[in-house]
C-alpha cells in the first residue's frame, strides 16, 4: 500500500495538476443536483452529512466511505431514520467503500461535494485528493496533526483557490451569528486594543470502544483513534482548536511568536488511553506584547468550563457570553430574544450558496494557521521548552506510520517534558 502512505504523499505533495474546477450550475451528474460524498462516518461525519443535505433543496449523499463498514452501515442507518433528509439519500451498494484507499473510489465515483469528517491525521491525504479530483469540500477540524499535515493543507488551500473550487472547515464558531457580532465590536475597537485573551477547555472524560482479540494493533487504534497523536494530534489539538481559532479571529489573524508550557497526565494512566495528555497549561507569546493564555482539561469529577475571555486596554469581551464591556460608556450583549441559526448548519448553508453562487468559501489557510497554534502549545508542553513559531514552521515533523495496513504498529511513549524532543 505504498501509494497510500502518508509520509511518501508529504513529500511530494507540493506538485500541482492541472484540473478544471466544476463551473456554478454545472455539476457531475448533468443535472443541477450537488451529489454529496461523505468521508468518516462517526458521529460528526454523520451530522455533516444531514446538515449538508439541508442545506439546499437539490443535494442527494450518493456516496459514502469509512474504514470499517460495520460504521459506515450504522451512519447510514441513523441519516436514512431523519424524515426530514431521508428521501435526499441514495448511496447504492456500489456506492460504500471501506479500507485505507475507499476515498480514492468515492472521489470517482461521481461526486461534486466531499465531507471529510475522518480522524484529523488523515485530513491532509484526504483534502489534497478531493481538491485535485476537483471536488468541492467541506473538512472537520483541525486540519493536521503534524506540521507536515498543516503546511499540505496551505498548498492545497491555495490550489483550490487556483481552481476555483471551495473547501470550508469545521471551524464552526465563526458561523455563529452571536460571535460575529461580537468579534466585529471586538474589532472595531469597543475594548481598545487586545492586550491578552484568556482561553479554557475543561470537560470531563470522553468515549474509549473497547478492545477485541480479532483487532490488530493498527484496528485498535483506529476503532480507538482519539488517544494516539497521528490520528487525533492530542486532544488539545483535536478539541481546544476551537479555542485557538477564536482566538486567531480575535488577534485578526496574527500568529504568536512562541510559546511555553506545561501538560501531563493524571487520571489516563491506564495503556488503553494510548499516549495522550490529559491537560494542558500554555501561554503564547504575541510579537506587540500580547498573550494567549490557555488552560485545557480532561478529567472526571472536576469542574468543567469552555469559555475565551477578551482583554483589552479598554474593555473586555466574553466570546461565550456574548458580551462586551467597555471600560467607558455602555457594556453590550447579544440578545438573547434574536433568533440564531445552529452554527453547525450556518457553515453548510454557506457552504453551499456559494457553490451555486460561484461566490466560494476558502478558509483552508486560516483553519492551517489555527491548527499550527494548537500544535506550537502541544508541542511547546511536551518538550517543556520555550517553542518558537519559526521553530515551528521550520520542522518537517511527520506523525504518519511508516504504512497503513492491518497489521501491527508501535504505541509511542507518553511525551516527558525535558527529555521528549521536538524536530
Amino acid at each position: 500500500m505504498s501509494d497510500t502512505n502518508r509520509r511518501v504523499f508529504l513529500q511530494t505533495s507540493a506538485a500541482t495538476a492541472a484540473t478544471v474546477a466544476l463551473a456554478p450550475g454545472a455539476f457531475a451528474a448533468g443535472s443541477d443536483t450537488l451529489r454529496v460524498g461523505l468521508v468518516g462516518c462517526g458521529g460528526r461525519g454523520t451530522g455533516a452529512a444531514s446538515e449538508a443535505l439541508r442545506a439546499d433543496p437539490k443535494v442527494k449523499l450518493v456516496a459514502m466511505c469509512d474504514a470499517f463498514m460495520d460504521r459506515l452501515e450504522g451512519s447510514l442507518a441513523n441519516l436514512k431514520s431523519l424524515r426530514d433528509v431521508a428521501d435526499k439519500i441514495d448511496v447504492t451498494p456500489d456506492r460504500k467503500f471501506d479500507g485505507f484507499d475507499g476515498y480514492k473510489k468515492l472521489l470517482d465515483c461521481g461526486v461534486d461535494v466531499v465531507l471529510l469528517a475522518t480522524p484529523p491525521g488523515f485530513r491532509p491525504l484526504h483534502l489534497d485528493a478531493a481538491i485535485r479530483a476537483g471536488k468541492h469540500v467541506f473538512c472537520e477540524k483541525p486540519v493536521a496533526v503534524d506540521v507536515a499535515g498543516a503546511k499540505s493543507v496551505i498548498a492545497t488551500a491555495k490550489l483550490a483557490k487556483e481552481k476555483n473550487l471551495s473547501l470550508c472547515s469545521g471551524f464552526c464558531y465563526r458561523y455563529d451569528l452571536a460571535k460575529r457580532e461580537t468579534v466585529k465590536r471586538i474589532h472595531d475597537g469597543a475594548i481598545g486594543d487586545v492586550a491578552a485573551m484568556h482561553i479554557t477547555y475543561l470537560t470531563g472524560g470522553i468515549w474509549h470502544r473497547g478492545n477485541d482479540p480479532k483487532w490488530t494493533p493498527m484496528e485498535y487504534q483506529m476503532r480507538n483513534w482519539y488517544y494516539f497523536t497521528w490520528l487525533s494530534g492530542d486532544f488539545l489539538v483535536e478539541q481546544h482548536c476551537h479555542n485557538f481559532d477564536k482566538a486567531s479571529w480575535v488577534f485578526g489573524g496574527q500568529m504568536p511568536v512562541a510559546a511555553t508550557g506545561v501538560g501531563g497526565r493524571q487520571q489516563r494512566r491506564d495503556a488503553k488511553y494510548g499516549h495522550i495528555y490529559d491537560h494542558f497549561a500554555v501561554t503564547l507569546e504575541y510579537a506587540n506584547g500580547a498573550k494567549l493564555f490557555s488552560f485545557c482539561r480532561q478529567m472526571e469529577g472536576c469542574a468543567g468550563n469552555v469559555n475565551d475571555h477578551v482583554i483589552g486596554t479598554k474593555g473586555s469581551a466574553q466570546l461565550m457570553a456574548h458580551s462586551v464591556t467597555p471600560t467607558g460608556g455602555p457594556a453590550w450583549e447579544f440578545g438573547s430574544e434574536t433568533k440564531v441559526k445552529d452554527m453547525y448548519q450556518v457553515e453548510h448553508d454557506e457552504l453551499f450558496a456559494g457553490i451555486r453562487s460561484g461566490k466560494l468559501i476558502n478558509d483552508g489557510e486560516s483553519a492551517a494557521h489555527s491548527t499550527l497554534m494548537a500544535l506550537l502549545a502541544r508541542e511547546a508542553a511536551y518538550t517543556g521548552k520555550r517553542l518558537t513559531w519559526k521553530q515551528l514552521l521550520a520542522s518537517n515533523q511527520n506523525l504518519a506510520p511508516k504504512e497503513y495496513a492491518w497489521g501491527p504498529i508501535e504505541t509511542p511513549p507518553v511525551p516527558t517534558p525535558g527529555i521528549y524532543k521536538f524536530v
